[in-house]
């Protein structure tokens, strides 16, 4: 199986992260913020990533630390658990509809982060989470992961349906991204040998 595991202890926050690229889709979150628990198990049941996070945050001074560490950790285990990549997809895209909002989301799992952001929200929070650190969430994992990733909100109008089909259109890319082909066996999906540089 292809896992991975970051443990991270500052004195901001203090992190377990754990992947299992093969898995169903099983997870167990707590972030001691409600709405991103909410996305991470999105990503995870959607991926059929298995995620467990588990964070302990300075969320006294504000949800920033806890935020971006736990997309840093999270990549880190993706990162970890994809190793030299042999033998993935490394590319995907996926429409993700909700109501009346539908997100694109198209990755490179190309060991070059970067990070391609067209979305946008019209309230400062969803539940008690800033918006303004949702696509700091996302460039923090593309970082730490090593993806190029493009995040475009089509159209929508409610706040909470176009935080949710990004993150769900990120987990359907990256199931695709991730996906062993069996055609490619060994290979490196690069005609350089090689990803990332």
């Amino acid at each position: 199986m292809r896992t991975g595991k970051i443990e991270r202890n500052t004195t901001e926050t203090k992190i377990f992260v754990e992947v299992n690229l093969d898995g169903t889709g099983t997870y167990d979150v707590s972030t001691g913020i409600g709405f991103l628990d909410h996305m991470v198990e999105q990503f995870s049941r959607h991926s059929l990533i298995d995620v467990t996070m588990k964070i302990d945050g300075d969320l006294h001074v504000d949800q920033h630390h806890t935020t971006e560490d736990s997309a840093l950790a999270l990549g880190q285990a993706l990162a970890q658990a994809m190793g030299d990549m042999a033998g993935i997809g490394r590319y995907g895209t996926a429409y993700s509809p909700m109501d009346e909002t539908l997100a694109r989301v198209a990755l490179d799992i190309s060991g070059r982060p970067y990070l391609v952001w067209k979305a946008g929200f019209s309230q400062e929070k969803l539940g008690e989470w800033d918006t303004e650190l949702i696509e700091h969430w996302f460039h923090s994992v593309s970082q730490t992961a090593g993806i190029t990733l493009h995040v475009e909100l089509i159209y929508g109008s409610n706040n909470h349906h176009i935080c949710e089909a990004i993150y769900k259109g990120f987990a359907r890319a990256m199931r695709a991204g991730v996906e062993l082909d069996p055609r490619k066996g060994d290979a490196i999906p690069s005609t350089k040998g090689q990803l990332g540089g």
